[in-house]
């Protein structure tokens, strides 16, 4: 794991003008949000040494870097699953190879079902929290020493500073910003009224297939991170609607551009690390 690392750290370490301080995964329907690079790249993840293939309806499979807001980037448009047969470790091996580019700062966007009856279709929810139900996790098996502890303190996955941030950042532009907590399950097919009633009694407002194992090694690796949900549905327990991937990737693109012009002003302001 370690040598595929490096090897594919090395292969794009040659194509960067600088190293990046920040890395990005946008979800399904969200590769718009790399619009607003300036690019020095964009490589179809075909062409990367070691890295998996997105095989999922609205994931661009692209990776680019360059610059923007004045930060140097590299960002994936479009992420893998577990639900795709990928191991933890091959959904993960991106966040790794990010980590040994420089990359300080871990930022995520992905679309998410609703629990919180309060919210509604086209929100933004600012990730506060999250709940690991995937099953596994992607730090089982031999410790990677080079990049962290056995035991990583996960007291603070998503820091209260860059909360604080995109909070302020959002009132600046006029942008109504949700804040709960994120619950991963393996997924592909969507919960039933009673896993929903469940999610919800647990103390989740948003579930998803994504996120969580990339920011639980994420904060093995060291990097601060924020991460975004696109609230594109909402799940009622007594009055579930049936929901399909197409109606996901749309609610997703309607709202990819509030979320970029709110993740370039977060970035623009991000403190130095």
């Amino acid at each position: 794991m370690l040598d595929k690392i490096r090897e594919t750290a090395d292969f794009l370490t040659h194509r960067l003008n600088e190293p990046p301080i920040i890395g990005m995964i946008t979800g399904t329907g969200l590769g718009t949000l790399t619009e607003r690079i300036t690019a020095d790249f964009c490589i179809p993840y075909e062409e990367i040494p070691n890295f998996p293939k997105s095989t999922v309806a609205g994931h661009g499979g692209m990776l680019v870097g360059g610059r923007v807001a004045d930060k140097s980037i590299v960002a994936m448009e479009g992420r893998f699953h577990l639900y795709e047969g990928y191991s933890s470790q091959e959904v993960t091996f991106p966040v790794r190879v990010m980590a040994v580019l420089g990359v300080k700062y871990l930022l995520m966007a992905s679309a998410s079902g609703g629990l919180n009856p309060q919210f509604e279709k086209g929100d933004l929810m600012i990730i506060t929290d999250h709940i690991n139900l995937k099953g596994t996790n992607p730090l089982r098996g031999a410790n990677l020493d080079e990049f962290g502890p056995r035991f990583p303190d996960m007291s603070e996955v998503y820091p209260r500073d860059l909360i604080k941030l995109a909070k302020k950042k959002a009132v600046e532009l006029g942008i109504m910003i949700r804040e709960g907590i994120y619950v991963g399950v393996l997924g592909p097919s969507l919960e039933t009224p009673a896993e929903t009633r469940f999610l919800r009694m647990i103390g989740a407002d948003a579930v998803g297939m994504s996120t969580v194992s990339q920011a639980i090694v994420g904060v093995h690796c060291g990097l601060k991170i924020m991460a975004i949900a696109v609230i594109t549905n909402i799940n009622l327990p007594d009055c579930m609607g049936k929901t399909s991937i197409e109606d996901v990737i749309d609610a997703s693109r309607q709202a990819s551009p509030l979320l970029s012009r709110l993740w370039e002003r977060i970035i623009g302001n991000l403190p130095p690390v």
